[in-house]
């Protein structure tokens, strides 16, 4: 099979086309045949640091759609369905033709939805699903800080936040702001000109936000605490805030997001919630709740350029490669 093939661990220009054997299931797992793959910060950051459980050449690539096409003993799917899943990061991954998986972990793509839309949501839409409804518990009439609206985990945080009725306060550039307004940001600051924390507390009366889905970095962390009203929560994705005396005085909840981790937890339940919340997105998908946010498609020999431009931390919404 063709694969995108990594030699060892390196930067993504060194990723090329190859050969591959097709893989095999196990027990408890489906052998996918690749139509989509989502493109994430994760895989860039993979390739460069490499796994101590991988042999090389290793395939990247933890966000997969397409149809089943081989089931292993005690794999509840059928040869034919169509299925997409958040592929487990020390396997080899579904940067290739075919790919294995867990099946307990993997959801059905209702009729109505195609696979670039479904391979668009893994990653980001379920780590922004994951902080926002089983983490931060969101709900109508709170007010809600979703950082770095216009990347992925924003994007689709914006989205899940007004389906739950929040009012959602996002960061962006002047760039993005249309972007973020469409889909359905309330307020929009500009981070780079603008006290960000200041103008939160000036849109919230001196309150602060009762959410913060943290998804950039330490610093915008420890600003997503200082936004905080009393009693707030915040999730966090790249990046764990500095807990101080006053951080206590507030009382406030911080959960860390690390959504693939189930895969090699012992936590059946975190196991089989990855296909739940699956299940959960891809339904508001096909209702029109939630847009995947596809702004580009390419090949498979265009993904190395693809995350080359993730890694400049300025892509909007997904990309998504076909085969």
């Amino acid at each position: 099979m063709k694969a995108l093939l990594l030699q060892q661990p390196g930067s993504v220009d060194t990723l090329t086309v190859g050969d591959a054997q097709i893989p095999t299931p196990g027990a408890g797992e489906i052998r996918v045949r690749v139509e989509a793959m989502g493109l994430n910060p994760v895989d860039y950051k993979l390739a460069g640091r490499g796994h101590a459980a991988w042999t090389y050449p290793h395939i990247l690539g933890l966000d997969v759609a397409g149809t089943v096409d081989a089931v292993g003993q005690d794999a509840t799917w059928q040869v034919g369905d169509r299925v997409y899943y958040h592929g487990d990061l020390t396997k080899p991954g579904g940067y290739a033709e075919w790919a294995i998986t867990t099946a307990d972990t993997t959801a059905a793509i209702p009729e109505g939805v195609d696979c670039v839309a479904a391979a668009a949501i893994p990653c980001a839409g379920l780590t922004a699903y994951q902080g926002i409804v089983r983490r931060l518990d969101v709900r109508a009439g709170q007010t809600v800080w979703v950082q770095g609206g216009a990347g992925g985990v924003g994007g689709f945080g914006i989205q899940i936040c007004k389906h739950l009725g929040a009012t959602v306060i996002t960061t962006a550039s002047p760039t993005n702001f249309d972007f973020v307004r469409s889909l359905g940001a309330d307020h929009v600051i500009d981070y780079g000109s603008e006290d960000v924390v200041a103008r939160i507390m000036q849109i919230t009366n001196g309150r602060g936000v009762d959410a913060v889905q943290a998804a950039v970095d330490t610093t915008t962390a420890n600003e997503g605490i200082e936004a905080l009203a009393f009693a707030g929560a915040i999730s966090c994705i790249a990046g764990l805030p500095i807990l101080s005396d006053d951080t206590f005085a507030k009382a406030i909840s911080l959960h860390k997001i690390s959504l693939g981790a189930a895969h090699a937890s012992d936590n059946r339940e975190a196991q089989l919630d990855l296909a739940r919340m699956a299940t959960e997105m891809i339904n508001l998908v096909r209702a029109g709740k939630i847009d995947t946010m596809v702004e580009e498609q390419i090949g498979l020999k265009d993904v190395p350029a693809g995350l080359a431009r993730l890694e400049t931390r300025h892509v909007r919404g997904k990309i998504v490669a076909e085969l």
